[in-house]
């Protein structure tokens, strides 16, 4: 059926991010959600990162990071601290549980991967990828598309 693409590519992120959560419940790893994963895995590869980064990075507002990274310092997993020569930006580092994640997520990740890309020749999942970028930047135009002569 063709026009049923993004109520697929919803229905597959819902299934994803349940996973996600169910893997790192099997993990011991409670109250975290994909989105915290996404700036945690972020500092897992640079150690520590400005708010304003993380929101650029994530493709999230700067008031949701907030809310994000406070749940994240409440479990423990992260602290902030104030640029000594800029009040105005807060640094986040990994605590040492944070940093403990790492083995966990990359075990999820691999289990994840298999579940997205087994059976998957290499070839298809390139073009997959490929199709899902396409998709993504043309939500990211800024053009106008004329449906007068449909």
């Amino acid at each position: 059926m063709i026009g049923n693409a993004v109520a697929l590519m919803a229905r597959v992120l819902d299934r994803a991010n349940q996973f996600l959560i169910n893997e790192l419940e099997q993990n011991g790893v409670q109250g975290i959600v994909p989105s915290h994963g996404d700036i945690l895995v972020i500092l897992l590869r640079e150690k520590q990162c400005t708010m304003q980064e993380l929101a650029s990075r994530i493709n999230r507002t700067k008031p949701t990071v907030t809310i994000l990274v406070q749940k994240l310092v409440d479990f423990g997993y992260v602290t902030k601290t104030k640029n000594p020569e800029d009040k105005r930006v807060t640094f986040v580092t990994l605590t040492p549980k944070g940093e403990a994640l790492e083995p966990i997520f990359r075990k999820i990740s691999s289990h994840l991967n298999e579940r997205v890309y087994g059976g998957i020749s290499s070839e298809e999942s390139i073009q997959f990828e490929r199709m899902l970028m396409t998709i993504f930047e043309r939500f990211g135009e800024k053009h106008h598309i004329n449906h007068e002569n449909e």
